[in-house]
């Protein structure tokens, strides 16, 4: 995939119409922000805001706002033979619409490969490549999702579950008791801890106790914070069921862990 240009959450004026009825003779990706109006190869339907379309380099195309201003994210880029392999690989279609969802993950790497295609790094070329293929496998990802049955639903639970466990993993103390992560989630917490394991293949309570200990031995590590400071950093309130959890996973107290540092 070598990207020519691209744009990151464009907005146009409600007049904005973009047609090419010969192509592009490039292919054009787009994630499609705002409701729209598409037609491709002399077909027209409407689009729902969080969809995307990559158009082969001769096909025909018109779109435009359903109503008031029109946003998306956009890539123009060519493909080689080995390129279009890949594509096929990861069952990324060419000239056809796909609701994703959300799609908040695959647009702030489209912003991501804005900033770093215009930038002077002399390591530029090389740094886009590698998020060009993280862009690809994560598109891949979402599209497999939301061509399931039930799939949308599964798509954005899984985008909140996964956001929620990056949370436990980098600020356990903000981290809610699993009644409250289930209900901010609008689910039971039987259902809550279910999903949590199909996704993760680990449970909830497990993962908080593992994201804990690891930001606990990271802060013994490089702080020279008070033992009690950091049991409330990990989300203990209890200074020694810290230290006696601490011991329990790492078979050492956290003064005797800070000591070997």
């Amino acid at each position: 995939m070598k990207i020519g240009t691209l744009g990151y959450n464009y907005s146009h004026e409600p007049d904005f119409v973009m047609e090419r009825s010969e192509g592009t003779g490039c292919y054009l990706m787009l994630l499609v922000k705002s409701p729209a109006v598409f037609e491709i190869k002399g077909e027209s339907f409407k689009v729902q805001k969080n969809s995307f379309v990559v158009f082969s380099p001769e096909t025909p195309y018109r779109y435009y706002a359903q109503d008031g201003v029109y946003t998306d994210d956009w890539i123009y880029f060519n493909l080689d033979e080995a390129g279009r392999q890949r594509f096929a690989e990861l069952e990324i279609p060419f000239d056809k619409v796909i609701h994703l969802g959300n799609m908040d993950e695959v647009s702030q790497l489209v912003h991501i490969m804005s900033c770093e295609h215009y930038s002077p790094d002399p390591h530029r070329e090389e740094i886009e490549m590698h998020y060009s293929e993280i862009f690809l496998m994560k598109l891949s990802s979402l599209i497999r999702l939301n061509t399931l049955p039930r799939s949308q639903a599964l798509a954005d639970r899984k985008y909140w579950f996964t956001h929620l466990r990056n949370r436990l993993y980098t600020d356990p103390e903000a981290i809610e008791d699993v009644g409250t992560m289930a209900r901010q989630m609008g689910m039971s917490r039987s259902g809550f801890q279910h999903l949590y394991k199909k996704i993760f293949g680990v449970n909830i309570m497990q993962d908080m106790t593992s994201a804990r200990i690891e930001y606990a031995k990271q802060l013994l590590s490089t702080t020279n914070l008070r033992i009690k400071t950091i049991s409330e950093k990990c989300g203990y309130t209890s200074e020694y069921s810290f230290m006696r959890r601490f011991k329990e996973q790492t078979g050492k107290t956290p003064t005797e862990f800070r000591s070997i540092r």
